[in-house]
């Protein structure tokens, strides 16, 4: 089990319960966040599942495509930690890290 820790666009956090395997956005809206809305359910095509991870994370993260890349590019939020949740894949070493909800465009 891994954990990460959620903040939501109120400051506010929540501990998240994850699988290895399972992408970031299942595990955050398994848990209940309702602010991360991912739409398209993880397909990659609508960018409502964008947060921003943790600097000490971003070393343990695959290379993001060029589609994720065109669809964040379209945020007016965007920033260098920027990812889409539904193409991470949460992995072991991921345990204890923290991401945030970017704010909704």
């Amino acid at each position: 089990m891994t954990t990460i820790n959620v903040i939501n666009r109120d400051g506010s956090s929540k501990v998240v319960a994850a699988q290895p395997g399972q992408s970031l956005m299942e595990a955050i809206r398994d848990a209940g966040v309702d602010e991360l809305l991912a739409l398209c359910g993880g397909c990659c095509s609508c960018a409502t599942c964008h947060v921003v991870i943790d600097d000490a994370a971003m070393g343990w993260l695959t290379k993001m495509s060029d589609d994720e890349n065109d669809l964040l590019d379209s945020s007016d939020h965007r920033t260098a930690n920027s990812r889409l949740s539904c193409q991470v894949a949460i992995t072991q070493e991921m345990d204890g890290m923290t991401v945030t909800i970017a704010k909704e465009d």
